[in-house]
Protein backbone atom coordinates (compact mmCIF):
# COMPACT_ATOMS: atom_id res chain seq x y z
CA UNK A 1 0.00 0.00 0.00
CA UNK A 2 1.57 3.67 -0.65
CA UNK A 3 1.46 6.02 1.77
CA UNK A 4 -1.19 9.09 -0.16
CA UNK A 5 -1.67 11.30 3.04
CA UNK A 6 -1.00 13.85 0.26
CA UNK A 7 -3.29 12.92 -2.21
CA UNK A 8 -6.97 13.86 -1.28
CA UNK A 9 -10.13 11.51 -1.88
CA UNK A 10 -11.12 14.10 -5.05
CA UNK A 11 -7.68 13.03 -6.76
CA UNK A 12 -7.79 9.34 -6.29
CA UNK A 13 -11.64 9.38 -7.60
CA UNK A 14 -10.02 11.34 -10.55
CA UNK A 15 -7.30 8.99 -10.96
CA UNK A 16 -9.82 5.94 -10.83
CA UNK A 17 -12.04 7.71 -13.78
CA UNK A 18 -8.88 7.64 -16.04
CA UNK A 19 -7.48 3.87 -15.64
CA UNK A 20 -7.32 2.11 -19.02
CA UNK A 21 -7.47 -1.40 -16.63
CA UNK A 22 -5.11 -3.26 -18.43
CA UNK A 23 -4.67 -7.07 -18.62
CA UNK A 24 -2.12 -8.22 -20.86
CA UNK A 25 -0.37 -10.69 -18.89
CA UNK A 26 0.46 -14.27 -21.30
CA UNK A 27 -1.38 -16.14 -19.02
CA UNK A 28 -4.73 -13.92 -19.77
CA UNK A 29 -7.46 -16.27 -19.92
CA UNK A 30 -11.60 -16.70 -19.81
CA UNK A 31 -11.69 -16.66 -15.76
CA UNK A 32 -8.77 -13.36 -16.08
CA UNK A 33 -11.16 -11.50 -18.32
CA UNK A 34 -13.75 -11.79 -16.05
CA UNK A 35 -12.44 -10.38 -13.15
CA UNK A 36 -10.85 -7.54 -15.15
CA UNK A 37 -14.66 -6.69 -16.28
CA UNK A 38 -16.21 -6.84 -13.17
CA UNK A 39 -13.59 -4.80 -11.89
CA UNK A 40 -13.85 -2.26 -14.10
CA UNK A 41 -17.11 -1.00 -11.89
CA UNK A 42 -16.17 0.40 -8.96
CA UNK A 43 -17.20 1.33 -5.88
CA UNK A 44 -15.51 4.68 -6.37
CA UNK A 45 -17.02 4.66 -10.12
CA UNK A 46 -16.03 3.15 -13.30
CA UNK A 47 -13.07 3.27 -14.86
CA UNK A 48 -12.20 4.49 -18.43
CA UNK A 49 -11.65 0.99 -20.11
CA UNK A 50 -10.27 -2.00 -20.29
CA UNK A 51 -7.23 -2.71 -22.45
CA UNK A 52 -6.61 -6.59 -23.17
CA UNK A 53 -5.42 -9.35 -25.92
CA UNK A 54 -7.22 -9.11 -29.51
CA UNK A 55 -8.39 -13.05 -28.57
CA UNK A 56 -10.05 -11.71 -25.79
CA UNK A 57 -12.07 -8.90 -27.03
CA UNK A 58 -15.24 -11.02 -27.53
CA UNK A 59 -15.05 -12.80 -23.90
CA UNK A 60 -14.63 -9.05 -22.39
CA UNK A 61 -17.77 -7.86 -24.97
CA UNK A 62 -20.05 -11.04 -23.92
CA UNK A 63 -18.87 -10.95 -19.97
CA UNK A 64 -20.04 -6.86 -20.10
CA UNK A 65 -23.21 -7.93 -21.66
CA UNK A 66 -24.55 -10.50 -19.23
CA UNK A 67 -23.32 -7.50 -16.55
CA UNK A 68 -26.57 -5.44 -15.22
CA UNK A 69 -27.87 -2.98 -17.50
CA UNK A 70 -27.81 -0.70 -15.47
CA UNK A 71 -24.10 0.13 -15.62
CA UNK A 72 -22.68 2.29 -18.51
CA UNK A 73 -21.22 0.22 -21.38
CA UNK A 74 -17.23 0.06 -20.60
CA UNK A 75 -14.88 0.71 -23.93
CA UNK A 76 -13.01 -2.45 -24.67
CA UNK A 77 -9.36 -1.41 -25.57
CA UNK A 78 -7.37 -4.11 -27.76
CA UNK A 79 -3.44 -3.96 -29.00
CA UNK A 80 -1.64 -3.98 -32.23
CA UNK A 81 1.34 -4.54 -33.90
CA UNK A 82 2.06 -5.26 -29.66
CA UNK A 83 4.33 -5.49 -28.06
CA UNK A 84 7.31 -5.01 -31.07
CA UNK A 85 6.11 -2.69 -33.62
CA UNK A 86 7.16 -5.18 -36.20
CA UNK A 87 4.46 -6.86 -37.41
CA UNK A 88 3.17 -7.34 -41.35
CA UNK A 89 0.78 -4.78 -42.62
CA UNK A 90 -1.24 -7.75 -43.71
CA UNK A 91 -1.22 -9.36 -39.93
CA UNK A 92 -1.91 -5.59 -38.75
CA UNK A 93 -5.16 -5.22 -40.50
CA UNK A 94 -6.69 -8.71 -39.98
CA UNK A 95 -5.97 -7.78 -36.13
CA UNK A 96 -7.66 -4.28 -36.28
CA UNK A 97 -10.64 -5.53 -38.43
CA UNK A 98 -11.34 -8.94 -36.47
CA UNK A 99 -10.72 -6.68 -33.35
CA UNK A 100 -13.14 -3.88 -34.74
CA UNK A 101 -16.01 -6.72 -35.35
CA UNK A 102 -15.36 -8.69 -31.67
CA UNK A 103 -16.81 -5.32 -29.99
CA UNK A 104 -13.15 -3.02 -29.63
CA UNK A 105 -14.00 0.48 -29.30
CA UNK A 106 -10.14 1.15 -29.32
CA UNK A 107 -7.08 0.32 -31.12
CA UNK A 108 -3.78 1.04 -29.30
CA UNK A 109 -1.16 -0.01 -32.19
CA UNK A 110 2.50 0.49 -31.70
CA UNK A 111 3.81 2.58 -33.82
CA UNK A 112 7.46 1.09 -36.03
CA UNK A 113 9.54 2.86 -33.40
CA UNK A 114 12.68 0.66 -35.39
CA UNK A 115 12.00 2.34 -38.45
CA UNK A 116 11.41 5.80 -36.75
CA UNK A 117 15.40 5.08 -35.10
CA UNK A 118 16.88 4.13 -38.28
CA UNK A 119 15.25 7.12 -40.29
CA UNK A 120 12.96 5.73 -42.84
CA UNK A 121 10.01 8.74 -41.61
CA UNK A 122 8.23 7.77 -44.81
CA UNK A 123 7.54 3.78 -43.95
CA UNK A 124 6.27 4.86 -40.40
CA UNK A 125 3.74 7.61 -41.80
CA UNK A 126 2.53 5.34 -44.57
CA UNK A 127 1.87 2.39 -41.60
CA UNK A 128 0.35 5.27 -39.94
CA UNK A 129 -1.50 5.99 -42.18
CA UNK A 130 -2.69 2.65 -43.52
CA UNK A 131 -4.00 2.53 -39.85
CA UNK A 132 -5.88 5.13 -39.56
CA UNK A 133 -8.43 4.58 -42.56
CA UNK A 134 -8.97 1.07 -40.44
CA UNK A 135 -10.15 2.72 -37.56
CA UNK A 136 -13.41 4.59 -38.17
CA UNK A 137 -14.21 7.59 -36.18
CA UNK A 138 -16.69 6.02 -33.95
CA UNK A 139 -13.42 4.23 -32.56
CA UNK A 140 -10.12 5.75 -31.12
CA UNK A 141 -7.05 5.01 -32.54
CA UNK A 142 -4.57 5.15 -29.74
CA UNK A 143 -0.48 5.35 -30.93
CA UNK A 144 2.18 4.03 -28.80
CA UNK A 145 5.48 5.34 -29.35
CA UNK A 146 7.57 3.32 -26.85
CA UNK A 147 9.64 6.42 -25.61
CA UNK A 148 11.79 3.99 -23.69
CA UNK A 149 13.43 2.61 -27.18
CA UNK A 150 13.46 6.05 -28.77
CA UNK A 151 15.13 7.43 -25.42
CA UNK A 152 16.15 10.75 -26.95
CA UNK A 153 13.54 13.99 -27.08
CA UNK A 154 13.92 14.52 -30.27
CA UNK A 155 12.99 11.18 -31.75
CA UNK A 156 10.13 11.29 -29.06
CA UNK A 157 8.83 14.40 -30.35
CA UNK A 158 9.52 12.81 -34.01
CA UNK A 159 7.34 10.29 -33.22
CA UNK A 160 4.24 12.47 -31.44
CA UNK A 161 4.39 14.41 -34.04
CA UNK A 162 4.18 12.43 -36.59
CA UNK A 163 1.33 10.76 -35.16
CA UNK A 164 -1.10 13.35 -34.56
CA UNK A 165 -0.54 14.21 -37.76
CA UNK A 166 -1.69 11.31 -39.19
CA UNK A 167 -4.97 11.48 -37.08
CA UNK A 168 -3.87 9.46 -33.68
CA UNK A 169 -6.66 10.49 -31.21
CA UNK A 170 -4.03 9.47 -28.20
CA UNK A 171 -0.82 9.33 -28.50
CA UNK A 172 0.96 7.06 -25.64
CA UNK A 173 4.06 6.42 -23.87
CA UNK A 174 4.61 2.64 -23.96
CA UNK A 175 3.70 -1.03 -24.12
CA UNK A 176 4.98 -1.84 -20.75
CA UNK A 177 6.74 -4.83 -22.30
CA UNK A 178 10.14 -2.52 -21.71
CA UNK A 179 12.79 -1.79 -19.33
CA UNK A 180 12.22 1.67 -19.67
CA UNK A 181 8.23 2.47 -19.58
CA UNK A 182 6.36 5.62 -18.96
CA UNK A 183 8.69 8.82 -17.74
CA UNK A 184 7.52 12.35 -16.82
CA UNK A 185 10.35 13.09 -19.17
CA UNK A 186 9.07 11.49 -21.96
CA UNK A 187 5.58 12.66 -20.93
CA UNK A 188 6.95 16.53 -21.23
CA UNK A 189 8.15 16.03 -24.50
CA UNK A 190 4.64 14.61 -25.81
CA UNK A 191 2.50 17.17 -23.87
CA UNK A 192 5.01 19.49 -25.71
CA UNK A 193 4.31 18.12 -28.96
CA UNK A 194 0.02 18.32 -28.33
CA UNK A 195 0.19 22.05 -27.33
CA UNK A 196 2.22 22.95 -30.23
CA UNK A 197 -0.01 20.94 -32.89
CA UNK A 198 -3.47 22.33 -31.62
CA UNK A 199 -4.54 18.77 -32.62
CA UNK A 200 -7.46 17.46 -30.34
CA UNK A 201 -5.59 14.69 -29.46
CA UNK A 202 -5.01 13.43 -26.18
CA UNK A 203 -1.97 11.90 -24.00
CA UNK A 204 -1.63 7.64 -22.46
CA UNK A 205 0.90 7.54 -19.65
CA UNK A 206 1.06 3.56 -19.52
CA UNK A 207 4.28 1.28 -18.50
CA UNK A 208 5.38 1.54 -14.84
CA UNK A 209 2.24 3.80 -12.81
CA UNK A 210 1.04 1.88 -9.99
CA UNK A 211 0.49 4.22 -7.28
CA UNK A 212 -1.85 7.17 -6.97
CA UNK A 213 1.52 9.55 -6.45
CA UNK A 214 3.34 7.88 -9.59
CA UNK A 215 -0.57 9.32 -11.41
CA UNK A 216 -0.20 12.37 -9.40
CA UNK A 217 3.18 13.30 -11.18
CA UNK A 218 1.83 12.59 -14.49
CA UNK A 219 -1.65 14.41 -13.78
CA UNK A 220 0.11 17.90 -12.45
CA UNK A 221 2.05 18.12 -15.83
CA UNK A 222 -1.14 17.61 -17.88
CA UNK A 223 -2.48 20.43 -15.57
CA UNK A 224 0.63 22.47 -16.17
CA UNK A 225 0.01 22.69 -19.40
CA UNK A 226 -3.68 22.09 -20.55
CA UNK A 227 -5.54 23.61 -17.63
CA UNK A 228 -7.51 21.10 -15.01
CA UNK A 229 -10.28 21.05 -16.99
CA UNK A 230 -8.49 19.51 -20.04
CA UNK A 231 -7.61 16.15 -18.04
CA UNK A 232 -10.55 14.06 -18.59
CA UNK A 233 -11.10 10.52 -20.00
CA UNK A 234 -11.55 12.09 -23.40
CA UNK A 235 -7.95 13.48 -23.22
CA UNK A 236 -6.60 11.54 -20.58
CA UNK A 237 -5.58 8.29 -19.86
CA UNK A 238 -3.35 5.77 -17.73
CA UNK A 239 -2.47 2.55 -18.83
CA UNK A 240 -2.19 0.23 -15.81
CA UNK A 241 -2.84 -2.76 -14.39
CA UNK A 242 -1.92 -2.75 -10.38
CA UNK A 243 -2.56 1.65 -9.96
CA UNK A 244 -6.77 0.55 -9.66
CA UNK A 245 -5.84 -1.23 -6.38
CA UNK A 246 -3.73 1.14 -5.15
CA UNK A 247 -6.35 4.17 -5.57
CA UNK A 248 -9.38 1.81 -3.68
CA UNK A 249 -6.53 0.71 -1.07
CA UNK A 250 -5.97 4.28 -0.13
CA UNK A 251 -9.86 5.34 -0.44
CA UNK A 252 -10.60 2.72 2.23
CA UNK A 253 -7.86 3.89 4.78
CA UNK A 254 -9.42 7.97 4.32
CA UNK A 255 -12.83 7.12 4.24
CA UNK A 256 -12.41 4.62 7.42
CA UNK A 257 -9.99 7.37 9.33
CA UNK A 258 -12.15 10.56 8.18
CA UNK A 259 -15.76 11.40 7.81
CA UNK A 260 -15.18 14.94 5.71
CA UNK A 261 -15.43 12.86 2.39
CA UNK A 262 -17.02 9.57 2.87
CA UNK A 263 -20.16 10.47 0.42
CA UNK A 264 -17.65 10.56 -2.84
CA UNK A 265 -17.02 7.03 -2.06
Amino acid sequence: MSNSTTINNARIHQVISLIDLTNLSDDCNRESIDALCTQAYTPAGAVAAICIWPRHVCMAKQAFNEQSANVPPMPIATVVNFPGGDETTKAINETIEVSLADGATEIDYVLPYRELISGNLAQVVNALKSVRKLVPSNALLKVILETGKLESRPLIASAATIAIDEGADFIKTSTGKTNVNATPEAASVMLEALAQSGANAGFKAAGGIRTVEDADIYLKLAEERFGASWVNASNFRFGASGLLQDALTNLEIKDSDTTSDVSDY
